[in-house]
């Protein structure tokens, strides 16, 4: 028995894109900038899976969407392209729980003389708004911050956070990677001016991305070149796994309403199956969480014997895949630094795991592995879980 529990990691492909993508590699294999037929075939592909991405989050403007290489690709764009078009340093915001495409290049923004402020979280990883507020200054030119945690699952208050920020007259940009597809997002009611989106997170294929760009606001492109993606990002459209994203998307549009409720049935029914483990805690907003995610620290936790790597490991051998929050580093484990940024000990941050659930999963599935884990933990850790059946 193979049970899939990871589906924030990446999604299998659904059948509609791979089946897409084959036919554009084997008949529509121009290139979209020529102007010959075979190159006109390519672009109207390409611009019809724009139409289809914007649909998803309600973009007025196909326009709006740029497509990348991916959500990290899309998160330097919005981050550098805001930032180069200032002539000096300046300022920006980001939160403490972001994803590293995020934290890397505002680490790097700090070594060029800008000044960045972190806001910290409360214990379920949400920002305060008010926090925000006090942070804004004079030079702020970008606030970032993330929509849905991908360790935690905790959901920020984004539409607030965004009024803010927009009132106050910076740009405000959203990782929402693992939101797009799982949660309803229209940006024409939501007060975001950058997003991050991703294929591979919604069924489609892994290497394509996208960024939405309000319409009006200026970036400068970190790739230069031919000037494709109207010259926000050069080089020639990769035709086929846009396609995929594209027909992804729409799958994703048509799906939402039905998906949300069954994914959020499934979660809560795990995080039930598993209330009565001693020792395993859930981590994240239990009320603003993203449908398919669960996730817990381990309280014995000490990174040698037990950590959630360990676990990951020990459900793998029993065919189910999950994953930790703790990275492996030149074989040492480093603690999970969105645990820590929510006031977790270094113990209980090397702890973390992360189960996320997806079209293929069932109750069966969330069933068998409430048990399996149940029983390695009782394993792991003897006469110190007991746990009632």
């Amino acid at each position: 028995m193979q049970i899939y529990l990871d589906y924030s990691a990446t999604t299998p492909t659904c059948t509609e894109a791979i089946a897409l993508m084959q036919s554009v590699l084997t008949q529509q294999w121009g290139n979209p900038s020529s102007l010959h037929e075979w190159g006109q075939r390519a672009a109207t592909i390409v611009e019809q899976a724009r139409v289809q991405v914007a649909g998803l989050i309600n973009a007025a403007n196909p326009e709006s969407i740029i497509f990348t290489s991916g959500g990290t690709e899309a998160n330097n764009l919005a981050i550098m392209g805001v930032v180069r078009m200032q002539n000096v340093p300046q300022h920006i915001i980001i939160s403490s729980v972001e994803h590293s495409a995020i934290s890397e290049p505002a680490n790097l923004l700090e070594k060029w003389g800008w000044e960045v402020t972190r806001l910290g979280v409360d214990n379920i990883g949400r920002v305060n708004p008010e926090d925000l507020k006090a942070a804004l200054r004079h030079n702020t030119v970008l606030v970032s911050v993330i929509y849905g945690q991908s360790e935690i699952g905790t959901v920020q208050p984004i539409a607030e956070l965004g009024k803010i920020t927009q009132q106050h007259g910076a740009l405000f940009h959203t990782d929402a990677v693992q939101a797009v597809g799982r949660l309803p997002i229209d940006v024409q009611q939501l007060p975001v001016d950058l997003l991050s989106l991703s294929s591979h997170k919604l069924y489609g294929p892994q290497g394509v991305g996208a960024l939405y760009i309000r319409p009006g606001v200026e970036l400068l492109p970190l790739l230069n070149g031919g000037g494709q993606e109207r010259g926000l990002r050069s080089g020639t459209q990769a035709v086929p796994i846009i396609a995929g994203f594209g027909v992804a998307a729409e799958i994703a549009t048509e799906e939402l309403s039905i998906e949300i409720p069954r994914l959020m049935k499934l979660r809560d029914r795990l995080f039930a199956q598993l209330a009565d483990v001693p020792g395993l805690i859930p981590t994240g907003d239990r009320e603003n969480r993203l449908p398919h995610h669960v996730s817990f620290y381990l309280e014995q936790a000490d990174g040698e014997k037990l950590s959630g790597k360990t676990l990951v490991r020990h459900l793998n051998l029993a065919g189910i895949g999950i994953s930790a929050g703790a990275a492996c580093h030149s074989g040492k484990l480093s603690p999970s630094p969105i645990l820590l940024a929510m006031g977790y000990s270094t113990k209980a941050a090397l702890g973390g795991i992360r189960l996320t659930l997806g079209r293929e999963t069932t109750a069966a599935d969330v069933d068998w592995t409430a048990m399996v884990l149940k029983q390695i933990l009782q394993r792991l850790v003897p006469g110190e879980l007991v746990i009632h059946h």
